[in-house]
């Protein structure tokens, strides 16, 4: 893949356009955001963090980066990649936001793809400590802290957006993608990690049955199961996964312990691999 970041970046206090200067982005009415040593850019207003600091920690960053640089979700990776690019010509450059990139595996994943598309990439996230490890490990993409809520993109610059296990917000969604622009949404399935969770929690929640109908600006294109056994050996690896999951919250501190004094565990992934084209 030929990469190149993504500039149609929109002033979070405003939303008009960013520019670069090399060393930092600014907009007409005089906002400026430095550009981090690291190459990332922080577009998170003060007024608009729920904390004073938001999203994954930097345990959780650094366990989620073990976890997935053992290649446990790498057919989830591969399953995202064939998603994004299906239905672009082979000469189009794909312009894709990964909202909600974490550390930045799957975005590095899509980038690693053997083709010769262009692509320009942007992953954003709420915690900086994410941003600030994915911007570490590679600089050809664009990573900006931010949040769903408030997409700092221009409208209508974008082909994909990319969701993997995230809080989407579909009106934001349906304003960056250019008409036709496709959103590839990764859920967990009623069996993800189900193992984990039977040693975790006393009873398991009944799963949700109903299918979801497509959200308001969006058409169905089409869904997928991923659907696999992995082998988790050592503490280390499954005190990583537990650690990047929610599961880590809402375990109560027994279910903790049983959980991460295992030395190896057999789990189930599955995942809803959903596509929706902008209407």
């Amino acid at each position: 893949m030929n990469i190149t970041p993504f500039t149609a970046l929109a002033c979070p206090l405003d939303g008009k356009p960013l520019r670069s200067n090399g060393t930092a982005w600014g907009c007409a009415d005089g906002h400026s955001f430095d550009i981090a040593s690291q190459g990332y850019t922080h577009l998170l207003p003060v007024q608009n963090k729920r904390s004073r600091d938001p999203g994954d920690s930097k345990e959780m960053v650094t366990s989620r980066r073990r976890f997935l640089d053992a290649g446990h979700y790498q057919p989830i990776a591969d399953a995202a990649r064939r998603a994004v690019l299906a239905d672009m010509a082979p000469d189009a450059t794909v312009r894709c936001l990964d909202a909600g990139c974490g550390e930045g595996y799957y975005l590095r994943q899509l980038a690693a793809a053997n083709e010769s598309r262009q692509l320009a990439l942007i992953g954003l996230d709420i915690s900086k400590w994410a941003v600030l490890a994915a911007a570490k490990r590679d600089k050809r993409m664009a990573w900006v802290v931010g949040s769903n809520a408030n997409l700092p993109v221009l409208s209508g610059t974008l082909d994909r957006v990319l969701c993997m296990f995230g809080f989407p917000v579909y009106a934001e969604f349906a304003r960056v993608l250019a008409a036709g622009g496709q959103l590839v949404q990764i859920d967990a399935g009623p069996d993800h990690l189900r193992e984990l969770r039977e040693i975790i929690y006393p009873v398991l929640k009944p799963e949700r049955t109903t299918a979801a109908s497509a959200p308001t600006g969006f058409s169905g294109l089409s869904n997928e199961t991923v659907r696999y056994m992995v082998e988790i050996s050592g503490q280390q690896q499954i005190a990583d996964l537990l650690a990047m999951t929610p599961h880590l919250y809402r375990a109560t501190s027994e279910g903790r312990t049983r959980a991460t004094a295992l030395q190896s565990l057999s789990v189930t992934v599955d995942v809803r691999l959903t596509r929706y084209v902008r209407g």
